[in-house]
């Protein structure tokens, strides 16, 4: 029985990657709607790009397609490769060239919206569920700055921890982030804002600490990764620290975040 091991990361491993040619020039989104219903039968797809052929070959379109999966990737190139599924056969193959080495130890998190689309294709929409344990503003009345233009600006900082629960695996994790911004629209419009990001990057971080096992029969176990960056009950009464990255400095920062 075949069993993988896929995490909540950027796929980058080239035995993910399956390749398509010989598609018949029907619309893109036709050619879109087809494929993505034919090859996510076998797992869910982190990417499906066409791309028109080039002169001198004949009209058409060739694919890329990119799973979270080796196993799956590598039996929808079994199971698709000279069959037709538009007027003409395809050929299906997973790509041979060599994984760049910059990329070999790459784990980049998977976006908010990627991280839902694994989530519920392999759990189920009630196979989790995800609760805030904390949100909270961490402003500090000196990051109100001078007026410009008679409009004084604030940089804004939020702080959230959340806790992702398997109630059918009997698994939990958590994961923090924190934002921060400057106050450019009216100072409600930028909260809610900033309310929203730190919670997809706090559910992100959580998605980060978790494996889904996939069996060979279909089924999906889940396991959670022992790191040092987990928060454990004891942690919430008091102080969490939170790693926080700011694209505007290119470093990191470390703020506390108190749990209420």
């Amino acid at each position: 029985m075949d069993v993988d091991i896929v995490e909540f990361v950027v796929p980058v491993e080239n035995n993910k990657t399956v390749l398509v040619w010989n598609i018949e020039p029907l619309t893109e989104a036709e050619i879109n709607d087809r494929l993505f219903a034919v090859f996510s039968s076998f797992g869910p797809l982190y990417l499906l790009k066409l791309t028109p052929n080039a002169w001198p070959r004949p009209h058409g379109f060739s694919a890329l397609i990119k799973f979270y999966s080796g196993v799956q990737a590598a039996e929808a190139q079994r199971e698709t490769d000279g069959r037709s599924f538009f007027n003409s056969q395809l050929k299906v193959r997973l790509s041979s060239k060599q994984t760049p080495h910059f990329l070999c130890n790459s784990n980049k998190p998977l976006s908010h919206s990627h991280c839902l689309e694994l989530a519920n294709h392999c759990l189920g929409f009630n196979g989790w569920t995800s609760d805030i344990i904390t949100l909270k503003e961490l402003t500090d009345e000196g990051d109100v700055r001078g007026e410009e233009g008679g409009v004084s600006e604030r940089r804004l900082r939020f702080g959230c921890v959340l806790q992702l629960s398997f109630p059918h695996h009997g698994k939990t994790t958590r994961g923090g982030a924190v934002v921060e911004d400057t106050c450019t629209d009216t100072v409600l419009q930028s909260r809610s804002k900033l309310l929203k990001r730190v919670r997809d990057r706090a559910l992100v971080q959580a998605f980060s600490n978790v494996l889904l096992i996939l069996l060979g029969n279909g089924k999906v176990m889940v396991e959670v990764k022992q790191t040092s960056e987990q928060f454990v009950p004891e942690q919430t009464e008091g102080v969490v620290q939170v790693n926080h990255f700011d694209p505007d400095e290119g470093e990191d920062d470390e703020w506390d975040l108190t749990v209420s």
